[in-house]
């Protein structure tokens, strides 16, 4: 008996399909797309982002979080 194993398709970059080249730190209903329900900033492999586009994110969500845009984590 052969198994037979499902070869997922590829997540592709959300950025890169839309031409999106910068990521506004202002813009809070945006990334919150890319947040978990407790906080936490997605990983790559769940939002199908490249690395290029991930570390942009990162950056836009810590600076929306030093001042107070977004929150660290999110209270029960």
């Amino acid at each position: 008996m052969k198994r037979e194993f499902f070869k997922r398709a590829k997540k592709v970059c959300f950025f890169c399909k839309e031409g999106i080249y910068s990521v506004d730190y202002k813009d809070e209903n945006f990334m919150k797309r890319f947040i978990s329900e407790k906080g936490k900033i997605r990983s790559r492999r769940s939002t199908g982002n490249c690395a290029k586009h991930q570390r942009i994110l990162a950056t836009a969500i810590k600076r929306a979080r030093h001042i107070a845009i977004l929150p660290y984590v999110v209270q029960k």
